[in-house]
């Protein structure tokens, strides 16, 4: 008897992860520090996503836009831009798969490591440091993908 062979698991390792572009404006140090500072963050992310040159080798990039405003009168306290990168070897996942999983499990992979570095970075900069609550990317994916859809079809007049 021929045995049949159970289909091959999907597997991923991430090769490297850095900051491809980051910027952090300190607007408050610049202007001079108002004496009662209430900050209001705001939190911006988009994913990217795309082959990297070699077979089985791609790019997933998590692109933060981090602002913080004083509630009390809405001047900007401070501007954080990063763009953060992972390499991943993917082997094993179907060609109509590879698309969420590079948007959904990637970004999870680096998350903590971006993470710490956005923390870092405003502690750095004289704020308390910025500690992100989890982003589900599952959800994200999703929306964008119903947002694509909507726009797609057409008009109801």
């Amino acid at each position: 008897m021929a045995e049949e062979a159970a289909p091959a698991q999907p597997q991923m390792r991430v090769l490297g992860q850095y900051i491809r572009d980051m910027s952090f404006e300190n607007i408050m140090a610049q202007q001079g520090a108002p004496s009662d500072v209430q900050p209001d963050v705001q939190v911006q992310v988009n994913l990217d996503a795309k082959k990297h040159g070699t077979d089985h080798q791609y790019e997933s990039a998590i692109k933060l836009n981090v602002t913080s405003k004083n509630k009390g009168t809405d001047t900007t306290l401070f501007v954080l831009e990063i763009d953060y990168v992972g390499i991943f070897h993917i082997e094993n996942v179907p060609e109509d798969q590879i698309h969420p999983f590079l948007l959904i499990e990637c970004p999870r992979m680096i998350f903590p490591f971006l993470r710490r570095v956005v923390s870092d970075v405003t502690r750095d900069g004289g704020f308390p440091p910025l500690n992100l609550e989890n982003i589900d990317f599952m959800s994200m994916y999703r929306n964008e993908v119903a947002r694509r859809q909507a726009e797609a079809s057409p008009e109801n007049a």
